[in-house]
């Protein structure tokens, strides 16, 4: 492997199902070390690492059912909370220095979220975890990430998927659809795609933060993002 990273500064989002635990619970806690132990080997090589974690593996908001958005989307903010203090827990076992910092006031839980704060944080060589979304309902956590990226100054925006990329359409439901190995944000927009949120993809328009979509099978895939080429997509503004 290369021993010199791609990136100096890098914001991770992942997604909750990628620590589903099934019949274990809410939080495979064995997965969540292996993503620990992956994040640890991105920081012994010089990255400066930023987490967002979001919560399918607990709640989604609420769609379709007897609970208002605003209420169902507060829910799901609270929930990234709980993966987030998992990851804390786990890298620190694994030996690295993190912190959570939440987008509104949840202390002693976590620290309230700053601009200035969290890049201080990281470049000191701690992961800096940042959870509760934008602090605001109808925002996802594809949005958020985009918007911390930016914020942060990251030079790049990892986006773990369970598809290998973007393609053309639904891949599991149409079989011509076409993998992309580079698309713009204009472009997803038009197209409407779905592989990140459209509130993301108009955030990045303007941000013109440049995003990786990856398909993340094994925890190592995190540390192989930054240090080699991996199949996956490029979004560029």
């Amino acid at each position: 492997m290369n021993n010199l990273p791609k990136y100096k500064r890098v914001l991770m989002k992942l997604s909750g199902e990628a620590v589903s635990g099934g019949d274990k619970g809410v939080i495979d806690f064995e997965k969540m070390a292996g993503i620990a132990d992956s994040l640890k080997k991105c920081v012994d090589g010089g990255v400066q690492v930023a987490v967002v974690f979001g919560a399918g593996n607990i709640y989604r908001g609420a769609r379709g059912v007897a609970v208002e958005r605003v209420t169902g989307d507060s829910m799901g903010m609270l929930a990234t909370i709980i993966n987030s203090l998992a990851l804390k827990n786990a890298l620190v076992q694994a030996g690295v220095k993190a912190v959570v910092l939440n987008s509104f006031c949840v202390e002693p839980v976590a620290e309230t979220y700053t601009r200035d704060r969290a890049v201080e944080y990281m470049e000191k060589g701690t992961v800096v975890i940042l959870s509760g979304g934008t602090g605001n309902p109808y925002f996802s956590t594809d949005s958020s990430a985009m918007l911390r990226a930016a914020e942060i100054e990251a030079d790049v925006l990892l986006m773990a998927k369970f598809v290998d990329g973007i393609y053309t359409a639904d891949p599991n439901v149409d079989k011509t659809a076409v993998k992309l190995d580079t698309i713009t944000y204009h472009e997803i927009l038009e197209k409407e795609l779905k592989a990140i949120d459209l509130t993301a993809s108009a955030l990045g328009v303007s941000t013109k933060i440049p995003t990786k979509v990856f398909k993340l099978a094994e925890p190592i895939h995190l540390y192989q993002v930054m240090f080699e080429d991996v199949p996956g997509t490029d979004i560029v503004g």
